[in-house]
């Protein structure tokens, strides 16, 4: 089959127009639903304003698919070599101490030169340059475990509202583009990731507090059950979510899409693919183009987390394994394992 010849698309910018080269235009990215490179490049030109706001000036991972989604993916955490000039970097340190220089997006242009070297997710940090050490965007994963769907999923995000409202903050809500949830809080960039993990850690265990038989904040998978997990480790230095507006590596070609709180209960994440959401769009607008107006503190769900660890033995929680040991954490021994090497 012909994958075409490449194209020359002119995007604008804030210094003019942009020649970004797309290759091979008909490959087929998604098989299953006939979906190409050129329309997925389409998608991107579409939605580019909302996606701007949520890309930009952040260190941005770029998780491709040059194979589409039946080839194997990979995240792509420096900017490539051969990247135009206008893909402007960004220097991050991981928690190993190493740095990098990253895609910092920075115009649309970026979008499609992206998605030209098969990028589907952009998977930002949640900072933006010149500080790239203290986030302004706290962000919750909701993450249905082996049992439970996007409704249960659905139902734990309406118990994180109402605390999350208890803390002083509002949240905006997406899907993630599977059967997850993301909860996403515009703050002040005034504490580094370890306070702002802290911070979620905090909201989860008082969101499991509430709904213990549905919601869990348990590191490890033999504890949680058919429970929904809030994974307070995407708040980790280097941990991302895909961003909103971001294109999902699955057979339909789904899409993360912005909602409002009163049509969480009502969608089904299958409804947002990259042939309907520029539609959608359209018709209904950007549900988080307000998320920027106001920015919160943590002062009390930092309080919450210093009050469980008073009042209640229950201080800092394990880390991602690729992490250095750091400090107050407990061992990094699923339960079953330590049992058996204490018996």
């Amino acid at each position: 089959m012909s994958r075409g010849e490449a194209l020359e698309l002119t995007v604008d910018g804030p210094e003019g127009p942009r020649a970004v080269r797309v290759s091979s235009p008909d490959k087929l990215y998604f098989p299953e639903r006939g979906i190409t490179k050129r329309q997925v490049v389409e998608y991107y030109l579409a939605v580019a304003e909302p996606l701007m706001r949520v890309l930009g000036e952040r260190p941005t991972t770029l998780k491709r698919f040059p194979d589409g989604v039946a080839g194997e993916p990979f995240y792509a955490k420096r900017v490539p070599k051969g990247a135009p000039e206008w893909v402007q970097p960004v220097r991050i340190t991981f928690p190993s101490g190493r740095t990098a220089e990253q895609v910092c997006p920075t115009e649309p242009a970026v979008l499609v030169w992206a998605a030209n070297l098969g990028t589907l997710d952009f998977h930002p940090w949640p900072v933006r340059r010149p500080d790239v050490d203290h986030p302004d965007e706290l962000r919750i994963d909701l993450d249905p475990q082996p049992g439970t769907d996007f409704q249960d999923a659905v139902r734990v995000a309406g118990v994180l509202r109402e605390v999350l409202a208890e803390a002083g903050l509002t949240g905006y809500p997406k899907t993630s583009g599977g059967r997850g949830i993301h909860v996403l809080v515009r703050i002040r960039p005034e504490w580094d990731f370890i306070d702002v993990r802290h911070a979620v850690i905090a909201l989860g265990r008082e969101v499991e507090r509430r709904l213990p038989e549905q919601a869990t904040v348990a590191w490890w998978k033999e504890q949680r059950g058919e429970r929904v997990f809030l994974d307070y480790n995407q708040a980790a230095r280097d941990r991302t979510v895909a961003s909103t507006w971001s294109v999902r590596g699955t057979p339909r070609a789904t899409v993360s899409f912005p909602l409002d709180w009163a049509d969480l209960s009502t969608v089904d994440p299958d409804d947002f693919d990259v042939l309907t959401v520029p539609g959608l769009l359209a018709e209904r607008g950007d549900a988080h183009a307000s998320m920027d107006e106001r920015a919160f503190g943590i002062e009390t769900a930092l309080e919450w987390y210093a009050r469980d660890e008073r009042d209640h033995g229950l201080g800092e929680m394990p880390y991602p394994p690729d992490y250095p040991k750091m400090p107050g954490e407990p061992p990094r021994v699923q339960p079953s394992k330590a049992r058996k090497a204490e018996s």
